[in-house]
């Protein structure tokens, strides 16, 4: 049986660089789906404040409550088909994952300290047509029945 080698990366450095650099942290099509929706259903919102802890996706200050819209693989979605451990530079991922978690942990214990309702909507829940019409029509009930202004 031949063995094959496999290059670890076909890019240079600065190529890598440059396409990781065009990951953003915001106006992410899941959050835009999730935005998109609470509007056309008559709700406000503020988007990433600043002035809460982990500048949340969406803000319902009317409700208070705060909308995290979660990448499976940046914050490690445990048992979701969506976050696979890269089989390259383990340690560095596993390390990054694992303080992404705790720093969201923190951030979501800090927002209830602070009165706060926070609802965390995962990328998998929103990546099918099927699960989306299920899921938004939910977290609106939800909205609803747990955050009366």
């Amino acid at each position: 049986m031949p063995c094959y080698t496999v290059p670890m990366d076909t890019l240079s450095r600065e190529q890598r660089s440059y396409i990781m650099s065009l990951i953003h942290g915001k106006d992410t099509r899941p959050e835009i789906l999730v935005r998109r929706y609470l509007f056309s259903r008559g709700l406000r919102f503020r988007k990433n404040d600043r002035r809460l802890p982990g500048h949340p996706d969406i803000v319902l200050p009317k409700y208070r409550t705060v909308i995290f819209v979660n990448g499976c693989f940046w914050h490690g979605h445990e048992g979701c088909r969506y976050f696979v451990m890269p089989k390259s530079n383990t340690e560095f991922w596993q390390h990054k994952i694992r303080t992404n978690k705790a720093r969201d942990a923190a951030t979501y214990a800090r927002l209830r300290e602070l009165g706060w309702t926070v609802l965390v909507i995962w990328e998998c829940e929103l990546r099918t047509l099927s699960k989306r019409e299920q899921m938004l029509p939910d977290l609106y009930d939800r909205l609803m029945s747990d955050s009366r202004p």
